[in-house]
């Protein structure tokens, strides 16, 4: 018997040719034809908006820094301590003695300034038992005449009468270790070979200036952004961990990683100038004086010059600060024109009436220091620092300080705020990737995947510590 078809063909969409182009009714595919999810190509923006702008946060390590190799697990290096002996500590025994610190550097010969409050006599060192120093007033007062506990004592020179011997006081040069230590940085990107091979309508950007209509070229490439941000967040985040007594503390690595086990973090920014920077809290800059008095808040300025004076800072400053805190030193500054109550006349800002008023502020001098000023992108957005508040800037002095290197076995000069990260003739681990499965040329496994890997291991140093003014926020 003859073969024969069964079945109806009337589920097929049944399409009538036309020779022009033109809707007709039984020539194009609907919905209800073949399912199709449109009738017709949605009208598509080719590009994709980018509604953030540039969102990066990265750039302010390399404004300010360098970046150098290293080939140990710890980096550790010396700062100079004071050259001349003071104290703030000293306490008044009686109108002959005072009592220093143990392991003072007061000698007999010295002669010194004791201060408390706003009198201040000077004395001459006779005798130094222990931590008790005998003491004889020079001028019309005999005896020491502030009491009680926090008195200041500085010396400023030496006295000794003719045909002396054994005189002086040998007093080693002092000076601070400090150490930190690297941390490893890891992530990846992950894409099956099915989804690298599907290609989109929308053609998507990256701020690094890769462009397809590939969506995985696009979360490859952002991947790798957002772990090159995360590699300076970390710098200035990255904290050690901690016990009560100040002890390196071991934290318990999450599961399934394998490796050594421990993790115990690393000194970043804030957390060094926490612990041996400046910190001033709750800064108003942009106050105003009432009724033409000078603004408070150059006041408050000027309190952070006094303290830089203390630590012999250097006289260039960069202010990297929040969009609140940029604002108010603008207006700090602003009101110190007085032509007009609005501070605002054309010659002194350089205006004019036929331009637009310009406020902004990108640097100042004040006392002998000079100031750059520019907003951190760190402390604005919003999925970084902008989400909370507590750090307002960052002032950073603009230049090398000399330390002694512990490798070297010389003084050398380094930018205060600088990176060091792992690297050897066999491995560059400063910012290293590499590709792992079937896809994309490369075939290391079965997987019908794509797994690019991203790895640093880096530390911070941040010396001269004291010339750094970290501004907070506390209420």
């Amino acid at each position: 018997m003859a073969g024969s078809f069964t079945g109806s063909p009337t589920a097929l969409a049944h399409l009538t040719p036309r020779p022009i182009k033109g809707l007709f009714g039984d020539n194009y595919l609907s919905v209800a034809d073949l399912d199709f999810t449109q009738q017709f190509l949605p009208e598509v923006y080719e590009k994709e908006v980018e509604r953030y702008g540039n969102r990066t946060i990265a750039g302010f390590l390399r404004m300010v820094g360098a970046e150098m190799p290293m080939a140990s697990d710890v980096i550790t290096w010396s700062e100079q301590g004071r050259l001349h002996i003071a104290y703030d500590d000293v306490e008044v025994a009686s109108t002959t003695t005072l009592t220093f610190p143990a392991g003072h550097l007061i000698g007999p010969g010295m002669t010194i300034v004791v201060s408390k409050g706003f009198t201040t006599q000077k004395a001459y060192v006779k005798t130094v038992t222990g931590q008790n120093v005998e003491v004889d007033t020079y001028g019309e007062v005999s005896g020491i005449t502030v009491t009680g506990a926090d008195v200041k004592v500085f010396v400023y020179g030496s006295e000794y009468s003719k045909g002396t011997s054994q005189a002086g006081n040998s007093v080693d040069a002092s000076f601070t270790t400090f150490n930190n230590k690297p941390i490893i940085l890891r992530d990846k990107y992950n894409v099956n070979g099915s989804d690298v091979a599907q290609i989109g309508w929308v053609e998507v950007t990256t701020e690094a200036g890769t462009s397809g209509y590939l969506w995985y070229l696009k979360s490859e490439h952002e991947a790798r952004i957002r772990f090159e941000d995360q590699l300076e967040m970390a710098m200035v985040e990255a904290e050690k961990s901690l016990n009560i007594d100040g002890t390196t503390r071991d934290i318990a690595q999450a599961a399934g990683f394998g490796g050594g086990g421990t993790i115990t973090g690393s000194d970043g920014l804030f957390s060094v100038l926490e612990t041996r920077g400046l910190v001033y809290n709750d800064a108003d800059f942009g106050a105003a004086g009432a009724g033409g008095a000078p603004s408070p808040g150059l006041g408050e300025f000027d309190t952070i010059l006094a303290e830089l004076d203390k630590q012999g800072a250097i006289e260039e400053n960069m202010l990297f600060l929040d969009r609140t805190t940029s604002l108010s030193i603008d207006n700090m500054l602003a009101q110190q024109n007085t032509y007009g109550a609005g501070g605002t006349s054309y010659g002194v800002f350089d205006n004019s009436a036929d331009m637009a008023l310009n406020l902004g502020f990108s640097g100042f001098r004040r006392g002998s220091y000079d100031f750059y000023k520019t907003d951190w992108k760190y402390l604005n957005d919003s999925t970084t620092r902008g989400l909370v508040a507590d750090v307002d800037g960052v002032l950073v002095p603009a230049g090398t300080s000399t330390v002694y290197d512990q490798q070297l076995g010389k003084n050398i000069s380094r930018p205060f705020l600088h990176i060091r990260y792992r690297a050897s003739e066999a491995d560059d681990r400063r910012l290293k990737s590499w590709v792992t499965g079937s896809v994309g040329g490369n075939f290391t496994s079965d997987a019908d995947e794509m797994n690019v890997h991203f790895l640093s291991e880096r530390a911070l140093c941040v010396q001269a510590a004291n010339n750094f003014v970290l501004l907070k926020s506390t209420v």
